[in-house]
């Protein structure tokens, strides 16, 4: 086991990962990351069903994504690279957006997650990237339809719409949402750069 886990409570896994991830996430100290976890994991099911996606694989994903959330903001950085994680300068600015490249490698060591897909889609969840795969996408969409704040998402009517349309043009959707209000945000991620020119071409 990493050093880097060693403040955390760890029970023994059962086999039931959604239970595991709830348990986890609770027993840590993050009962609405908990929450907000399962009903990603069961959305990402919807729409994987819808998008002809591995249903299994998109639900696990969502699961997962956010167990990174038992790391504060103010330690993420020195947690990426005690995980040898590759920090880029906007990660550092604003270290929330680390966490989905912390989940990634939390899910290999922690659940024993095997499939580079599914880790894949973890570690972009929150920018995604170029040549972003299905179920990168899937994880995406369901992450930000079942978003972690209170309160109804200002963009979620026209993803939801965007998505009876295709699983592109309901990335792009809310990628659009953040590039336009892109002059007052903290940074803007290179992944979320390129995912927003790549996006374009294809829903345009």
């Amino acid at each position: 086991m990493k050093s880097v886990y060693n403040n955390l409570i760890l029970n023994p896994l059962s086999g039931n990962l959604r239970d595991d991830i709830y348990n986890f996430l609770v027993i840590n100290g993050c009962p609405k990351t908990a929450e907000h976890c399962v009903r990603v994991g069961k959305e990402a099911r919807k729409i994987a069903e819808k998008y002809d996606a591995n249903k299994d694989s998109a639900e696990i994903a969502g699961y997962l994504h956010d167990i990174s959330a038992v790391f504060s903001n103010d330690v993420r950085i020195q947690v990426s690279l005690d995980l040898g994680i590759e920090v880029l300068p906007e990660e550092e600015t604003f270290p929330m957006i680390i966490h989905q490249k912390i989940s990634k490698e939390m899910a290999r060591d922690l659940f024993n997650i095997k499939d580079n897909e599914i880790l894949n889609a973890i570690g972009c969840h929150t920018t995604l990237k170029r040549n972003s795969t299905l179920l990168d996408k899937v994880l995406f969409v369901a992450d930000k339809i079942e978003w972690d704040q209170s309160g109804k998402p200002p963009y979620l009517d026209q993803i939801t719409q965007q998505l009876d349309h295709s699983l592109n043009h309901a990335a792009f959707e809310y990628i659009n949402f953040l590039w336009k209000q892109r002059e007052s945000l903290r940074v803007i991620h290179p992944w979320l750069r390129d995912a927003y020119y790549y996006l374009k071409e294809m829903v345009h």
